[in-house]
């Protein structure tokens, strides 16, 4: 097939859009936390980036769409250093069914890696060993992102493969299943694999000092409405370039993810303004984080008046869901757990319900819906399974909090030498550690 320039400009600039989402991530992140400790929270996302891409090339694309092992992963001695990913055997670029070379599509995907694991750290924030997250980073994308890549979106076990678990529950028509679980940009691969994997964390390494007990406001309301924006901007390549080429369900995905974040806005301002007698900036960036997560799996499989519907339901529940860390006693910092586990469920799940072609609303059926609920299951059961198993490792071997003393006293100062802000006594600190 012959490259097509217009759709291979469309994924690279995709593929740019979503690499943006992770220090616009950092921004987000940063503003939330204290001031002692934003450029460490930044310095997460920005390391995430380092470490998953050169893992990506030597074994994560192989792993997520190389030769299929188990319906589990792919063989990552397959294409192991991108080899047999690039060229054919004539020294042309390899080029997919859409006519962008193959190379290109690596680069679209390892920054779904990126995002992914970044995400995560906000759960853990203000309390745990750098040297502890950076091999966190390449252990988990290794065992859990993948993998789960594979499966869902590289021929796997929850992918529409006729080996997979939807065509055992309703069988196959033309060699895929009948009724094929649908994940447009990573509902499942990206939020609910992020979400639970920041939960299980938060319950291994245990409560930031003073939590419940004393303010643990955002520092920084401007950087987590900046980072909200990045995000938002980024995110028209995380949903529109799944469509893979420059086409209508290109534009249908990204109309989607405009209403749906809209919506889940309002949605969120209004559950905050009944609850606590005020819309604040918080829940507006929130509330655009928690439609953009919804609308993700369903971008393509949704019309624009449902995906607001979706948005303003999604809304609601992550508002909810956030105050759940108070009420159950967990310290997932930063809502990771209430935007992304919750907001991956209600857009995977939702699916089932507001899907245009195959939702119950739409009176297909409930067949959807049931793979829908199965795969999510799956996939929160599977990596919070493997979370468990790295959190505790790393926990015996290299340990995962800081001291009191640094943690108490600034995350900054005491692991990187810096601090974001220099008031007199700060750089005088600063000068004295160097």
């Amino acid at each position: 097939m012959e490259m097509d320039t217009g759709a291979t400009a469309w994924m690279l600039m995709s593929a740019s859009l979503v690499l943006l989402m992770t220090p616009g991530l950092a921004f987000f992140y940063g503003g939330m936390v204290r001031s002692k400790s934003v450029l460490n929270m930044m310095m997460m996302s920005f390391i995430s980036i380092a470490v998953v891409v050169v893992v990506y090339v030597f074994w994560g694309w192989s792993m997520s769409y190389g030769s299929d092992v188990g319906g589990l992963f792919g063989n990552p001695f397959d294409q192991f250093g991108l080899s047999g990913a690039i060229w054919d055997e004539n020294g042309e670029f390899l080029i997919d069914g859409y006519g962008v070379p193959a190379i290109v599509g690596v680069a679209f995907q390892v920054t779904f890696a990126i995002i992914t694991v970044a995400l995560i750290s906000g759960a853990i924030a203000d309390r745990v060993k750098f040297g502890t997250w950076v091999a966190f980073t390449a252990l988990w994308a290794t065992v859990s992102y993948f993998p789960l890549a594979h499966m869902v979106w590289g021929g796997g076990a929850l992918s529409g493969s006729e080996s997979g678990i939807a065509a055992m529950l309703f069988g196959t028509t033309d060699g895929a299943a009948t009724v094929a679980p649908i994940d447009f940009a990573g509902g499942t691969v990206v939020h609910i694999n992020a979400g639970i994997a920041g939960l299980v964390l938060a319950l291994i390494i245990g409560k930031r000092k003073g939590f419940g007990k004393e303010p643990m406001r955002p520092h920084n309301l401007p950087f987590v409405m900046l980072g909200a924006a990045l995000l938002w901007f980024g995110w028209f390549g995380f949903n529109a370039g799944s469509a893979f080429t420059a086409d209508g369900t290109a534009g249908l995905a990204w109309v989607n993810t405009t209403a749906a974040t809209a919506a889940a806005i309002i949605g969120w301002l209004i559950t905050e303004k009944i609850r606590d007698g005020h819309a604040t900036s918080l829940g507006a960036a929130s509330g655009i984080v928690a439609g953009l997560v919804a609308i993700t799996p369903a971008a393509g499989a949704l019309r624009p008046v449902t995906a607001i519907i979706l948005g303003v339901v999604a809304g609601v529940l992550c508002a909810l869901a956030v105050g759940l860390k108070y009420k159950f006693g967990f310290d997932d910092s930063l809502d990771v757990v209430g935007v992304h586990l919750v907001g991956g469920l209600v857009g995977t799940i939702g699916i089932g319900f507001l899907a245009a072609e195959g939702g119950l609303f739409f009176g297909d059926g409930v067949q959807l819906l049931v793979v829908q609920v199965v795969i999510a299951l799956l996939a929160l059961v599977f990596s919070g399974l493997v979370t468990a198993v790295i959190g505790f490792i790393l926990k015996a071997t290299l340990g995962w909090r800081v001291s009191e003393e640094a943690e108490v006293g600034g995350i900054d100062l005491a692991v990187h030498g810096e601090t974001a802000y220099e008031t007199l006594g700060g750089a005088r600190v600063v000068t004295e550690v160097k």
